[in-house]
């Protein structure tokens, strides 16, 4: 009994030194987090200094707080693309901001709707007279893009810029299915219909490899043009044409290339680049106590300054509910469109006296259940005399279309990827997998339907008939849905759908949008209709309350600015690179996890998106790896 007594006691010991040191590091990160944080409001006369270290997207995904805390090390911020556009118009306007300086030392990227939107408010500021300056190791295509339209553009005499344009390989899996004996079970409606050729081809098809050609064809020349237009010296089609003579040609210094092709101003290191700076904005008079790493020029940083100039809220709401991401069932994000979540945002503010909806997508699709959720919510507005206008970012395809029926005019971009009007579902089943193990299935069955579907023992012809059944009638309802919206019988959608995608300028030729502009130019047609004449309006995003103690630990995670590397051109690859992996191994690893029908477009993954993969950051080593997937396919785990 003593003995237990020492043990019981030891045990409680410890315990209360545990939680004594829980609340202890839990008190330590909120100071922190309050020392580091800038004083709201607080602008110094200078420099407007966006530090984007990380991604632009559409919008920020909230972070699941354990997998912050287990990820060990800091993760990218992400960066909201309206916020960083109003943040430069407001610099534009305000006395106080003599020059913008973009640090893009840690850039990761973004997609080419926002960085055309950006790169249209910087134009603003140097049409105010402000310089807007640049700096990075190294530039690839989306760093390119903003530096493209800045007054000076520097570069490291380490780094360099480099353009490859949109496209590139993707993952086919049938060798591997092949490989274990995996069956993948495909039913779908669409000749053009991609999303599932993974699963069944070791290359494209011909259909797809066209459908690819004209999206990515307008992409590129989209960008060529905006860069054309923002930096008519740039030479980019002496770059792309023979990269290697174009490195040559500079001796193999792809700083002095890249000011030779005209994509960069300047070759200098940071310390040359703050000292010009500085010329400008001048010096520094603010102490910032435990920021060595903060420049010694005169700056108020992207939170402060949009601190120090909250959203007006002038005359009527013009309500703007987001959908970005995948379409997923249940109530997923922000960052990615739960349909459950978007359908009770709608459902309890559709009482709050808004003069008009502006849907604003930016979806390569995904589940049809939470797209036809997410519809019906949009109707019921309509059903209550409130107007709608649809708003599509880079992509709004498949069930991203599918959201924006509803819509009583549709605006796109020229190089919006949306159609890819198709559906299809994948089930996985591994009797043949387990067969070489010697595992091996037999049972009674009282209808062709008993125990199905069964993944290890194989599914039956009855049930392979009835899912390409239901999925020829969700197709079916798919081009009715649009039919009815676009004014266009079944059959006339179906000749353009068939899983097609189509770039936003043919997608109107075709009538499947209304009008090209931003989402500016929606929110004005919005007003408009919701009868606000020459009134005031503003717009009021519609979105779920952020949980703090997520942005709290995000943004302790994120480190200072010189804590995480600034990155070189290999680094950015290799950056990239690993970003890329982990959203490979998550496609691979949705398809094995059974879902139900899918509306969503393959071609729309070529538009980059290097968002932080909080899913899989708290998973053990080696959990959520390739390898570890190919255990589960090969029935080791």
């Amino acid at each position: 009994m003593r003995f237990a007594s020492k043990v019981w006691k030891l045990l409680v010991a410890v315990k209360d030194v545990m939680a004594l040191l829980f609340l202890l590091m839990f008190f330590g990160i909120v100071y922190i987090a309050l020392a580091a944080r800038p004083a709201p409001g607080r602008v110094e006369d200078g420099a407007l200094l966006l530090a984007l270290d990380g991604t632009i997207v559409e919008e920020k995904s909230q972070a699941d707080p354990v997998a912050l805390l287990m990820a060990g090390g800091a993760s990218s911020h992400e960066f909201q693309a309206r916020d960083v556009e109003r943040a430069l118009r407001l610099a534009a306007a305000d006395k106080r901001i003599k020059v913008v300086v973009l640090d893009l030392s840690r850039f990761l990227g973004g997609r080419y709707v926002h960085l055309r939107d950006i790169g249209a408010a910087i134009d603003e500021v140097r049409k105010a007279g402000k310089p807007v300056l640049t700096f990075a190791n190294a530039y690839a295509d989306d760093g390119a893009q903003l530096a493209a339209h800045a007054s000076e553009a520097w570069v490291d005499p380490m780094g360099g810029a480099f353009v490859a344009g949109p496209g590139g390989n993707m993952q086919f899996y049938k060798g591997l299915f092949d490989k274990f004996k995996v069956n993948a079970h495909v039913y779908r409606v669409g000749t053009y219909k991609s999303a599932v050729e993974p699963y069944l081809r070791a290359d494209l098809s011909p259909e797809a490899r066209e459908d690819f050609a004209g999206v990515l064809n307008a992409q590129w020349a989209a960008y060529r043009g905006e860069i054309a237009k923002a930096r008519p010296k740039a030479q980019l089609d002496r770059m792309t044409a023979d990269p290697v003579a174009w490195i040559k040609a500079s001796g193999g210094d792809m700083a002095e290339a890249a000011k030779k092709a005209g994509l960069v101003d300047r070759i200098g290191d940071k310390t040359e680049f703050e000292k010009r700076v500085t010329e400008i904005a001048g010096e520094t008079s603010v102490a910032r106590p435990g920021r060595d790493d903060a420049p010694d020029y005169a700056h108020t940083g992207l939170a402060t300054w949009l601190a120090a100039n909250p959203e007006k809220v002038e005359g009527d709401k013009i309500g703007v509910i987001t959908i970005a991401g995948e379409i997923v069932d249940g109530d997923a994000g922000p960052g990615t469109a739960g349909g459950d979540r978007i359908a009770a945002l709608l459902d309890d503010n559709i009482d709050q006296k808004y003069k008009a909806l502006v849907v604003r997508i930016d979806s390569p699709g995904g589940s049809v259940m939470a797209s036809e959720r997410i519809r019906r919510a949009i109707v019921r507005w309509r059903d209550a005399k409130i107007p709608v206008v649809v708003s599509m970012g880079t992509m709004a395809a498949s069930g991203g279309y599918w959201v924006s029926t509803p819509g009583q005019r549709v605006f796109a971009e020229p190089a919006t990827i949306t159609g890819s009007i198709g559906v299809f579902a994948v089930i996985t089943s591994f009797e043949k997998t387990l067969a070489d193990y010697g595992v091996t299935s037999d049972g009674v069955r009282t209808t062709g339907l008993s125990g199905q579907p069964d993944l290890f023992g194989g599914l039956t012809p009855e049930v392979d008939g009835l899912l390409q059944s239901s999925v020829e009638s969700i197709y079916g309802k798919f081009l009715g849905v649009v039919g009815k919206a676009r004014g266009k019988t079944p059959q006339q959608v179906d000749q353009i759908a068939q899983g097609r995608v189509w770039p936003g300028n043919e997608a109107q030729r075709i009538g499947l949008v209304d009008q090209m502009g931003t989402l500016q130019d929606a929110l004005a047609y919005a007003a408009k209709l919701g009868g606000v004449g020459n009134g005031k309006w503003h717009a009021d995003y519609i979105e779920d309350t952020p949980d703090s103690f997520s942005t709290l630990l995000e943004g302790l995670t994120s480190g200072s600015q010189e804590q995480a590397a600034a990155y070189d051109f290999a680094g950015m690859v290799a950056t990239r690179q690993r970003l890329e992996m982990g959203q490979a191994i998550n496609r691979l690893d949705a398809l094995l996890a059974t879902q139900g029908v899918q509306a969503m477009c393959l071609e729309c993954a070529m538009a980059p998106d290097y968002r932080p993969d909080y899913r899989n950051a708290a998973k053990a080593p080696g959990e959520g790896s390739a390898l570890a997937l190919l255990a589960r396919l090969a029935g080791w785990k």
